[in-house]
């Protein structure tokens, strides 16, 4: 049976809906009917802290869990209880004009050995997948924002919440 590995990441601003999207991932990842099926068995690694989480630079004495965790379907089992986002979020760009770490995010894809990534955000986090993905790295992007700003996307993550938060008190 063929191993893929598959990393996760959130970014941006935290709402509703990031733990259990990166809870469904996991689990359809790992589901073994689907296992069998595809005849591939997946590896999940979540990104903490959104891109920042590809930033490591390469020789650093770091300690790898600062940056990245293995998830399985026991560690993300109640993850769709809580709100906002258990591996953390940022709003760090690699692609930014002043300091471009891009070429740094593509190492560490490599050195992971992730043959797919998933990223949860809005229109920077997605906008940062679409480059990658023009680089070559297998994206699927989970849109999350609260702006309703993402052409072309009927639905995502954290809307409907912050409506009913606002509707709640202006009506409350």
């Amino acid at each position: 049976m063929a191993r893929e590995k598959i990393g996760i990441l959130t970014g941006g601003g935290d709402c509703a809906g990031l733990n259990p999207a990166i809870k469904w991932a996991v689990k359809t990842a790992m589901d073994k009917r689907l296992e069998s099926e595809r005849g591939v068995q997946h590896e999940v690694l979540g990104i903490k802290n959104g891109w920042s989480g590809l930033m490591f630079e390469a020789g650093a004495d770091l300690d790898m869990d600062d940056y990245i965790t293995a998830l399985d379907e026991q560690k993300v089992r109640t993850w769709d209880r809580y709100g906002g986002t258990m591996l953390g979020t940022s709003r760090t760009n690699p692609y930014n004009r002043r300091d471009n770490k891009s070429k740094l995010v593509l190492d560490n894809i490599q050195k992971l050995g992730l043959d797919a990534l998933i990223a949860i955000g809005g229109d920077d986090t997605l906008g940062v997948a679409c480059k990658l993905a023009q680089e070559g790295v297998n994206v699927v992007g989970i849109p999350k924002t609260i702006d309703k700003d993402m052409v072309e996307t009927d639905y995502t993550l954290g809307f409907e919440t912050a409506v009913s938060v606002i509707t709640e008190r202006w009506t409350g």
